[in-house]
């Protein structure tokens, strides 16, 4: 049977719901279909600056939900130049690229410019500035200081953690590296801890959090629904992610009464069904090559993790599938009317049938399918330290 939303979980995503919105209510479809379309490729590019190490390595495999053995995972040592620009697709969304860049290097003299030039800093997103070792140069904070007067505001400084470190143990050297940025005129810079190996630990949520704080709402959305299920809480969020999604989407597909958008056939809708669910399951880490690859990581045992899954969707995507799912909904519309409602734009009178239909049956299989991942995460990662 489907699940009815409460208000709260839909409206629960609301920067990036309502960033849709007043897209679709000023600009109309066009920017909600770009929207959707960087949502469902994860369209991100993300760059990770530091000298070569095991840790970054582990960072840079981490952040695709990759071991060191998988295929497609960065190697240490490197087979590239450190000098090199060496760009990581995800092997489950191709378009989220994961960037190496070459140090910050240390010594005198130094031209941030310059070397922003030849890194390419403003293609990127986000950047991460790393090191593995005591401290940073002083010439990060250069890089910082060049980066904000472009208004580029998503930029942080990482230390890396190796297996044998503890949170203890990194003190001294975020000391170290604070006091060194503060010498270069940043006042209260802030330093995270980052585990490579294990991401859910440390100081990495919190990372992800300013993060998500400090790129574009749909830019962080995307870059969410490709990144790893760290942690229980990171499924909430990629749900509330997808749920904005559905939105889109269903607005897209069957429009609501002040956009003129035609009625499209049942077909269609199934179609957009397919992408959106199907990115739900590789990106909650539900699909079996992700979840097998979770076991051999975390010393669990993959038939277990699998076993877990109690919606079917969160094993196979299938049309026909989906339009069983649509045509249940299509039934349950009377007792969903009031949350369809208050998903509207501001300026519709009315949802379509088509929007009626996709809205409540994605919104019900999101709803399982994160549950699902909920079971897997905390059987696999379990707390945090």
């Amino acid at each position: 049977m489907l699940r009815t939303d409460s208000m709260a979980d839909v409206l629960r995503s609301l920067n990036l719901l309502e960033a849709l919105k007043e897209s679709m209510e000023k600009k109309g479809l066009t920017e909600v279909k770009e929207a959707v379309e960087d949502l469902l490729i994860s369209r991100v590019n993300i760059a990770v600056v530091g000298e070569s190490s095991p840790e970054k390595t582990a960072l840079l495999n981490s952040l695709r939900g990759l071991g060191p053995g998988d295929s497609g995972a960065a190697q240490f040592p490197s087979p590239s130049p450190q000098e090199e620009l060496t760009v990581y697709p995800n092997p489950k969304h191709p378009d989220f690229r994961l960037w190496d860049l070459p140090m910050v290097p240390d010594g005198s003299p130094f031209d941030p410019e310059e070397y922003m030039e030849k890194v390419k800093f403003l293609r990127y997103n986000a950047v991460i500035v790393t090191s593995s070792r005591m401290r940073f140069c002083s010439n990060s904070a250069l890089v910082w200081r060049e980066a904000r007067s472009l208004q580029r505001e998503a930029v942080y400084f990482a230390l890396l953690a190796s297996e044998r470190d503890s949170r203890e143990s990194m003190e001294p050297r975020r000391k170290a590296s604070q006091e060194a940025l503060g010498s270069e005129g940043l006042a209260s810079p802030r330093v995270f801890l980052v585990r490579g190996t294990a991401l859910e630990t440390l100081d990495f949520p919190e990372l992800l959090e300013e993060m998500w704080r400090d790129v574009p709402e749909v830019k962080a959305a995307a870059l969410l629904l490709a990144l790893p299920t760290l942690s229980v809480a990171v499924v909430t969020r990629k749900r509330d992610a997808l749920k904005a999604l559905v939105w889109a989407a269903a607005s897209l597909s069957g429009g609501v009464s002040a956009i003129p958008v035609p009625l499209v056939s049942s077909a269609v809708d199934a179609g957009v069904g397919v992408r959106i669910l199907s990115k739900a399951r590789d990106s909650l880490g539900l699909d079996d090559a992700s979840l097998e690859g979770l076991a051999r990581r975390r010393g669990r045992d993959g038939a277990r993790l699998k076993a877990l899954r109690a919606c079917p969707l969160s094993r196979e995507v299938t049309k026909g599938a989906v339009k069983k799912l649509l045509a249940a909904a299509e039934k349950q519309k009377p007792t969903g009317a009031r949350v369809v409602e208050m998903a509207l734009p501001v300026t519709a009178k009315s949802a379509s049938r088509s929007f009626t239909t996709m809205f409540l049956a994605l919104n019900g299989a999101i709803n399982d399918m994160a549950a699902d991942a909920e079971r897997v995460v905390a059987a696999a990662v379990g707390g945090t330290d």
